[in-house]
């Protein structure tokens, strides 16, 4: 054989071999990128699916957020309405004809003796007038004497003589007991 032959043989064999190293290669390249691609693929779904949790989380926070705003501002209205409830009532009460006012005023009296048999009974200016009446008119109640008017409107605050005890049967006084038991009464009836 000669030396052609054989440099044609190694030419051969180089080639066939290069050839078989470069299909390996492009094999073991297409195979790393299949794999990239698909991790590619599952990195890009992960991160889809995260986006769509937090933006999913955010929405909700946000929606909680404006309920609890629309919440807040109903319970606002809700409480000044009841709070105008409570002014009418008072002011009706207040505005009751004079001879309410006197019956109140001689029921209150009686109901305070019992606790406080002497003292001195304070009232608004509208009814100080019917006070003194009642007491110069009234011997049960002749240990009650008729004190400086106070800013209340209607009813009584009647101290005791040494003036350690006293008793305020004033009409706001009555309505805030009223009021504190039946304000969930009240709630439910004009709101529901």
């Amino acid at each position: 054989m000669g030396l052609e032959v054989v440099i044609e043989e190694i030419r051969d064999k180089g080639k066939r071999e290069a050839e078989r190293i470069r299909q390996e290669t492009q094999a073991e390249v297409n195979s790393i990128l299949k794999t990239a691609q698909e991790k590619a693929e599952r990195i890009k779904l992960a991160v889809d699916q995260d986006v769509e949790r937090q933006k999913s989380h955010i929405m909700n926070q946000e929606v909680s957020a404006a309920n609890l705003v629309v919440k807040r501002q109903l319970l606002n209205t809700q409480k000044d309405l009841l709070d105008q409830v409570y002014s009418v009532a008072l002011s009706s009460i207040a505005r009751l004809p004079e001879d309410v006012h006197r019956d109140v005023l001689k029921s209150l009296l009686s109901k305070a003796k019992a606790e406080i048999p002497e003292g001195i009974v304070h009232c608004n200016r509208r009814d100080s007038e019917t006070l003194n009446r009642i007491l110069a008119g009234d011997t049960t109640l002749k240990g009650y004497v008729a004190g400086k008017t106070v800013e209340i409107e209607g009813g009584i605050i009647i101290e005791s003589t040494n003036g350690e005890i006293q008793i305020d049967y004033s009409y706001r006084t009555f309505l805030d007991e009223i009021w504190e038991t039946g304000f969930k009464d009240a709630s439910e009836i004009l709101f529901g």
